[in-house]
């Protein structure tokens, strides 16, 4: 029989779990406080505990903390109304089982009682973590209630017990920055540095000096020495944004860091020895990447010991109403002034919204919001068209392409609707080359619809067959398309 000790001091939440695990296979225990709780487990010896977060007397946190102390085994499952950031992850950190939000769907409990049950037989073996930063003065930004992000956050606190390295995906605007932030911040290297590089952002000739620093006269203009980033954050954790945009010459240096903890500096032949723990990000398919030979396959393996992929906003809408209220909270903390409200309808809108620019894009739109709005409520008005009436542009560079040209007399107020959208895409992402973009898409869809016919299709987009040869070239769509 499974011995099962329920905390909580809520009388319905104990009669619930009577009826619910009324069962000859389950022995319920319960106790009304982490204080009676701490004082049954001894006796009881349970093979599971579960327990609110937010008690009176000492919270569901240091209920855990303690039953650390006292069998590092115990399976703990944590449970509250209040699911927050923090209390996830440091509840993730401490060493629960698992983490659920209030109210609980009685199959899904079910379901995560029984494995944790199981997990308590076959296994025995749980990972304990201890408390490694007992502040939460700091505000982590990342945002979510639905289950994709409270993934993210489990995630997050069981890799703050260990060294190993991790490689955060998603799309660009969702969040991969705060995510290696809040991994450092729950780490032990919290009081070392902490540094991030933009791959994308640096010219390829420079990345290599930038991260590992040159000696005096290794390349025209390396007038003195310069250390780099990673002697800079020796002790400390390392943040590779966009790793996917690296050279291969680089790719190798990082290699040798991961496998040995060495390098040189451009120009150098003295191995330099430090500790660094690497969090990599990208909005690339990096296993593509590997198949195409652009990425070096041994060095993928070693940045996905631990994954976290990123959901993007649109699979989680729940989270808008959520995140909307922070924004607006944060804005008007940076303008010293009372939040807005905001109206009904414009959540509907927001949570029906596509989001090609995931959370970013949102913080935009509030932030535009909160500037234009006329009063204390922000209303539909206050949006811009494109989120307000998103059934009327395209979604993304190749839909445009792909989609009708606007015809007849709006047709110019609808162009400079896309201009619009485009220009803020260029804004969202400024490695998006957008012109380009949307000029091959243009002359992919020409050619698929004439059949290839360069004449037909150069007549279509108003170009000369000249010109639409010379793009078929730049672009390369020749052997795309196979056509001639």
């Amino acid at each position: 029989m499974a011995k099962l000790l329920l905390i909580d001091d809520e009388a319905d939440v104990q009669y619930s779990f009577r009826r619910i695990f009324d069962s000859p296979e389950v022995e319920l225990t319960t106790a009304a406080s982490g204080e009676e709780g701490l004082k049954i487990i001894p006796k009881l010896k349970p093979d599971l505990v579960i327990m609110d977060v937010r008690m009176g007397g000492i919270t569901g946190l240091e209920t855990l903390r303690r039953i650390r102390q006292i069998d590092s085994k115990l399976l703990v499952i944590l449970m509250t109304a209040y699911g927050t950031t923090q209390t996830a992850i440091e509840a993730m950190k401490l060493g629960a089982y698992d983490y659920l939000l209030k109210p609980f769907d009685v199959p899904k409990l079910k379901e995560i009682v029984a494995g944790a049950l199981k997990t308590a037989r076959d296994m025995k073996q749980v990972v304990s973590y201890q408390p490694l930063l007992e502040s939460e003065d700091y505000e982590l930004g990342i945002v979510g209630r639905s289950e994709p992000m409270q993934k993210v956050f489990k995630l997050i606190g069981q890799l703050a017990g260990s060294d190993a390295t991790a490689l955060i995906t998603g799309e660009s605007g969702t969040g991969k920055e705060l995510v290696a932030r809040a991994i450092y911040h729950h780490s032990q290297r919290n009081g070392k540095p902490f540094l991030a590089i933009n791959c994308a952002a640096i010219p390829e000739q420079l990345l290599e000096s930038e991260l590992f620093g040159h000696e005096k006269g290794a390349f025209t203009g390396a007038a003195t020495q310069r250390i780099g980033r990673f002697e800079q954050c020796h002790g400390g954790t390392i943040f590779l944004d966009e790793i996917g945009d690296m050279t291969p010459a680089t790719q190798t240096k990082i290699l040798r860091v991961l496998q040995s903890g060495t390098f040189e500096r451009v120009g150098g032949n003295q191995p330099i020895q430090v500790d660094v723990r690497v969090i990599a990000a990208t909005n690339k398919p990096l296993e593509q990447a590997v198949a195409a030979r652009q990425f070096r396959e041994d060095l993928f393996y070693r940045l996905n010991v631990v994954r976290i992929q990123i959901p993007p906003l649109r699979e989680r809408p729940e989270d808008v109403r959520l995140l909307v209220n922070y924004f607006l909270k944060k804005f008007a903390k940076d303008q010293q002034g009372s939040p807005k409200s905001i109206s009904s309808a414009v959540i509907k809108t927001l949570e029906k919204y596509h989001w090609p620019g995931n959370v970013r894009e949102l913080e935009n739109v509030i932030q535009r919001a909160v500037v234009v709005a006329k009063g204390d409520v922000i209303l539909p008005g206050d949006l811009p068209p494109e989120i307000a009436d998103p059934g009327s542009l395209a979604s993304s560079p190749a839909q445009l392409a792909g989609g009708q040209a606007p015809v007849g007399e709006s047709g110019g107020t609808e162009l400079a609707s896309v201009a619009r959208m485009l220009f803020r895409w260029a804004r969202q992402d400024p490695k998006l080359k957008v012109i380009p973009a949307v000029e091959r898409e243009l002359i992919i869809h020409a050619l698929s619809e004439t059949k290839g016919n360069q004449v037909h299709a150069a007549k279509l987009l108003g170009i000369t067959r000249a010109t639409l040869r010379k793009r078929v070239e730049k672009f390369a769509i020749t052997r795309e398309l196979n056509i001639k």
